[in-house]
Parts: structure tokens; C-alpha cells; sequence
């Protein structure tokens, strides 16, 4: 069947991951995104490489960076700083019910391509502009770039190692304030189409890196509005959960996630102890005020055997734990594969190429891989 957006048709004015993430989205819901190029030079990710995907004649292609955010997109190269460009532009946004576009506040309104301009060719159109800090405030026209915003946001002041144990601030991993502002434009855009659905109109979203990073800062931007105590780093502890952390086995390292006290009782038992009866490790609050003396006790323990035997035997018993594996065997996880989260999608020349999958699955309306992400337009 077709995806849930098969009538949609998205205008994909961005580039790098914010923008691209969010189309690619619509495009695996089925949406037709057409995604704009600048000629001779493409999206900036197709050169962030090595790794590369290799041509037909072995030569390196586009980066392995710019793989992971534009299937199910077509290309095309058009020059918007030129009328003819714009013509262009505005020719397709009469006839696309999406427009994504991540260019500095004002980028576009000089080419005559901003939401006012083009809501007037199309008042139904769902105009999202995707921004360092958004459309209003005094940082307005300063660039924003995923490090600096985690910086800027909050996050790095919260992830890595504790003061204490020496660490300092930490980024993420994964651009995640990237990744989590094309979430947040999907679910916008969506919801933007429904209301298009009950009134025929259009709207414009104004959304910035820097508010989806403080949103998504959660428990600890709550903790600290309820208590005035500014959230510091925990390593891999958990501010309001005991034990909730990774310890070293005999072979490499485990995750216990021990999320409540019926848990905890089961936990203690299985190592051979009786801290459930202790009265200051009995209930999360108390062992919370008593990490310092538990997590040692705890560590002695785990550090006795492999991360397979203490996985097998809480898992057994409802102890929720897990390996912290790497990316070459998560993605051979025989559970992983089963879930289909490997997937490969056809290119041009009829070669595989691999992908992982969207995680969402429809019952009705499943999600598709139609196009390998394109080739640079000329």
C-alpha cells in the first residue's frame, strides 16, 4: 500500500541534517520530496567524508554522511540567486504542499522566496523554516551549528563525567539537536496539514535549534524549575535513579537500569545480598542519598563475571540490563535484524545500498524506500 503521505508533496529547500532529516521523514511516509541543489556544489554533506560511496568505476561519490538523510528525494539544480532560478522555485512551490528551507533568517526573502511571497502563490502551503535560533530575539542572525548549540542549550552541561572524576563538558555523540529539530519539524509539519485539512490554509513554522535543545533537556530542566539547583554531569549515573549506570564485568561493561524497588529487591537477591532490607538502600529515594556507599558494593559484585552470564541471568528475572555494545554488533544483534532495521534501497545503476530503516511501522500504510539518495544534479 501507499505511505500514509503518497498525496504530499514536499519542496526541500535545506541542507546538512535538520532540513534533510525531516524531508527524508516525509519522504519514507511516501511524500514526493523534491530536493534543490546548488549547481556544480550540491548539499555540503556530499564532501564529508572519507567514507565515501564508491562509482561505478570505483572512483569515491558522495560521503557516507549524506547517505544517511536523502533517500526517497529526486534532485534538481537550480540557481535561486537568479531570476530565472526563482521562477523556478516558485513555480514548484505553487504545486508542493511542503516547503522546508534552513537558510539564515532572511535568506530567502532578498530572492523573494520567503513564506509572504510564497503563501501568495499558494495559501495552502506549509512553510517551515529551520534556523540556528529562530526568526525573532537578539541572536537571530547568528549561525548555528549542532556543537555549538548543544554548548549554547544546556546539554554539554550535563553529559560526560562528573567534575569530581575530572571530566569536563561533553557533547553527544550524534548531532542531536540536528536530528532532534528534524523530529520536531515532522511532527510540526504534520500537524500542520491537519489543520490544513479542517481550514484549506497554510501556515508558516519558525523553528530553532537552540528552543528544540532546551526542550529536549526533559527531567532536567524540570528538576531544576521545581528546585533552583542547577543540574551538574553525572557520567553514566542517573540524578534520580539508583543503580541506573554502566559498571565494568570480567570482560567489558554492562548497563543496569534498575528502575524501581520491587526491581532493585530482585536485583539484590540475584548477587547474593540482602541491601533491599537495608533501610538506606530500600526505596530510590534512599539510595539516591546513599549512592556513594551503594555503587561501590555494587561494582564489586558486577566486576565477578562476564557481561553474557549477569545479562543471562537478570534478564531471566526481570532485571533490566543490557551490553554496551558498538555499532558493528548492535547492527548484528540477531534481534536488530529480525525488527528489519537493515534495510537496502535500489540506486540508479541498480546496485544495494544499505540503510537503516525508519523505526516507525504502520500497520496500513508501511513505510517506503523507493529512491537511493541521488546523485549530485548538474
Amino acid at each position: 500500500m501507499a505511505g500514509p503521505l503518497s498525496h504530499i508533496k514536499v519542496l526541500d529547500l535545506s541542507r546538512v541534517l535538520a532540513g534533510p532529516w525531516s524531508t527524508q521523514m516525509l519522504g519514507d511516509m511516501g511524500a514526493d520530496v523534491i530536493k534543490i541543489e546548488r549547481p556544480g556544489v550540491g548539499d555540503d554533506t556530499r564532501t564529508w567524508g572519507p567514507p565515501f560511496m564508491k562509482n561505478e568505476d570505483g572512483s569515491d561519490g558522495d560521503a557516507a554522511y549524506f547517505h544517511c538523510t536523502n533517500r526517497n528525494k529526486s534532485s534538481r539544480a537550480i540557481d535561486i540567486t537568479t531570476p530565472a532560478g526563482q521562477d523556478e522555485i516558485k513555480a514548484l512551490a505553487e504545486e508542493c504542499d511542503i516547503l522546508v528551507e534552513n537558510y539564515k533568517v532572511g535568506g530567502l526573502k532578498k530572492y523573494g522566496l520567503d513564506y509572504d511571497n510564497l503563501s501568495k502563490v499558494n495559501p495552502g502551503l506549509i512553510y517551515c523554516s529551520i534556523t540556528g535560533f529562530g526568526q525573532t530575539g537578539p541572536y537571530a542572525n547568528r549561525a548555528g551549528y549542532d556543537f555549538m548549540i548543544q554548548a549554547m542549550g544546556g546539554m554539554m552541561s550535563i553529559t560526560g563525567d562528573s567534575d569530581e572524576n575530572g571530566g569536563g563538558p561533553q557533547k553527544v555523540g550524534v548531532a542531536i539537536a540536528d536530528v532532534m529539530t528534524g523530529m520536531y519539524a515532522t511532527i510540526g509539519i504534520l500537524g500542520a496539514l491537519a489543520h490544513r485539512d479542517k481550514t484549506g490554509e497554510g501556515q508558516y513554522i519558525d523553528l530553532a535549534l537552540l528552543d528544540t535543545q532546551i526542550a529536549m533537556l526533559a527531567n532536567h530542566t524540570s528538576n531544576y524549575l521545581m528546585s533552583g539547583n542547577v543540574p551538574k554531569r553525572h557520567g553514566n549515573e542517573h540524578v534520580s535513579i539508583v543503580p541506573y549506570q554502566t559498571f565494568k564485568t570480567s570482560d567489558g561493561d554492562m548497563v543496569l537500569a534498575v528502575g524501581n524497588d520491587s526491581q532493585f529487591e530482585k536485583f539484590s537477591a540475584l548477587v547474593g545480598e540482602n541491601w533491599a532490607d537495608d533501610a538506606n538502600y530500600k526505596t530510590n529515594a534512599e539510595r539516591v542519598k546513599n549512592r556513594k556507599s551503594l555503587i561501590p558494593l555494587i561494582a564489586d559484585k558486577i566486576i565477578q563475571k562476564s557481561t553474557k552470564e549477569w545479562v543471562s541471568l537478570f534478564e531471566q528475572h526481570g532485571v533490566p540490563c543490557g551490553p554496551v555494545n558498538n555499532i558493528a554488533e548492535i547492527l548484528s544483534d540477531p534481534h536488530v535484524k529480525e525488527r528489519g532495521v537493515l534495510e537496502t534501497i535500489k540506486d540508479e545503476n541498480g546496485n544495494d545500498v544499505p540503510i537503516i530503516a525508519n523505526p516507525i511501522k504502520y500497520s496500513k500504510t508501511p513505510m517506503e524506500y523507493k529512491k537511493a539518495p541521488p546523485k549530485r544534479p548538474d
